[in-house]
C-alpha cells in the first residue's frame, strides 16, 4: 500500500513536523516507523466515515498519541471522511472536525487561575502569570511584544525549578500579534515533560487561549484565531476555533497537513 508523508502545521512550507502515514498496520509497526525517516510514524488501524483508529510511533517506541499525527491521517484519509469524527489514540478519544479546509480536535476546557511566580531565574520579570491545565497544569506567562519571545533563551534546569515552585509541568510563553497576521504568538517548553521546547503544541496552545477567555482578551466578532508557534529554526501556524462554555472557553486546534511530492 501506498505510504504518504505529510509536513504538519508548517509556517509557509517551513517547519512544523513530518508524518508518516501507513494505510495499514500489517507486519512488525515498529520497524516500519524506525525506517520511515521522519519522526512520527502514524498507521491507520481502522476507518469508516466517521471513525479513526490510530496507532503513533517515534522511531524508538509507540506513542500513545499525538495531535499532529491524526491531523495528518485525517488529512489523508480525507475522501473517506465526513465533516465530523472521532479519532481513537491509545487511551484517548478525540472529536474531530473540518473546519476551512483544516482539521480540528477538540483539546477541551482548560481549568484556568492566575498564580503567583517569580521569573527572575529564567530571565522574565513581572509579567502576569497564570496556571491553565488540560490534565496537566502549564504555567503561561505573558511577555511583551514578539522580540522578548523570540529572544528568550530556554534552560531547562531553570524552567524546571519555577515549574516545580508553581506546581506546574510546563511553561508557555505567549504575545499578542505575530507574522503573518498572527493573532498570537507563543513557544512552549516541557524539561519536566521530556522535551526542552515543542515545535507544534496544540494542548499548549489551547491552555494559553484558555487564559485569554479568563482575561477576557478573546475576540468577540469571531470565534477562529491563527497562532504563530516560534521554535527557533521550526516555525508552525496552528488555527483555533474556542467557545464559552460553562467553565471557561471549549477549545479545538488543528491545522493544515500538506503532503509532501
Amino acid at each position: 500500500m501506498t505510504v504518504s508523508i505529510y509536513r504538519v502545521l508548517s509556517d509557509k512550507g517551513e517547519g512544523g513536523k513530518l508524518v508518516t502515514v501507513f494505510p495499514d498496520v500489517e507486519g512488525n509497526l515498529q520497524a516500519r516507523a524506525a525506517g520511515a525517516g521522519a519522526p512520527l510514524s502514524v498507521f491507520v488501524e481502522f476507518s469508516s466515515l466517521s471513525e479513526v483508529a490510530l496507532r503513533v510511533f517515534t522511531p524508538v517506541k509507540e506513542k500513545g498519541s499525538s495531535d499532529s499525527a491524526a491531523l495528518a491521517a485525517l488529512t489523508h484519509l480525507r475522501p473517506n471522511l465526513l465533516d465530523v469524527a472521532e479519532v481513537q489514540m491509545g487511551d484517548e478519544t478525540l472529536p474531530a472536525q473540518l473546519c476551512g479546509g483544516e482539521w480540528l480536535l477538540r483539546q477541551g476546557v482548560p481549568e484556568v487561575k492566575e498564580i503567583a511566580a517569580n521569573l527572575s531565574s529564567i530571565g522574565l520579570g513581572a509579567e502576569p502569570c497564570w496556571s491553565s491545565s488540560l490534565g496537566r497544569p502549564n504555567l503561561v506567562v505573558e511577555v511583551s511584544d514578539l522580540n522578548t519571545l523570540d529572544a528568550f533563551t530556554p534552560h531547562a534546569e531553570a524552567i524546571s525549578a519555577v515549574n516545580r515552585a508553581t506546581g506546574t509541568t510546563g511553561l508557555i510563553l505567549l504575545t499578542a500579534g505575530g507574522p503573518g497576521r498572527a493573532d498570537l504568538s507563543f513557544r512552549a517548553f516541557g524539561p519536566l515533560k521530556g522535551f526542552l521546547e515543542d515545535a507544534a503544541s496544540s494542548n499548549m496552545l489551547a491552555c494559553a487561549v484558555g487564559v485569554l477567555g479568563a482575561w477576557g482578551r478573546l475576540p468577540a466578532d469571531t470565534n477562529l484565531l491563527r497562532a504563530s508557534q516560534r521554535m527557533p529554526g521550526q516555525p508552525a501556524r496552528l488555527s483555533v476555533q474556542f467557545g464559552q462554555v460553562e467553565g471557561g472557553e471549549e477549545v479545538w486546534v488543528g491545522g493544515a497537513a500538506v503532503p509532501l511530492a
